[in-house]
């Protein structure tokens, strides 16, 4: 059993190269799974709610370019 950061990191690095790739992806569908909560958790709460008025208020006043 893996029981701290320096063992899972060195198991990590023992890893094949295939297993390490699973790995890798594992970590980031994780990784972008744990922000889209905490994204939809911020809009619930309406922390993001200056921001989206702010933009509107930017694009209203014609401060805005096509990228």
């Amino acid at each position: 059993m893996v029981s701290n950061l320096k063992e899972i990191e060195k198991a990590i690095l023992s890893l094949p190269s295939p297993d390490f790739e699973k790995l890798k992806q594992w970590f980031f569908d994780i990784d972008y799974q744990r922000w889209d909560e905490q994204i939809e958790q911020d809009i619930a709460e309406g922390r993001l709610e200056a921001l989206a008025q702010e933009a509107i208020s930017e694009f209203e006043a014609g401060h805005c370019q096509e990228i």
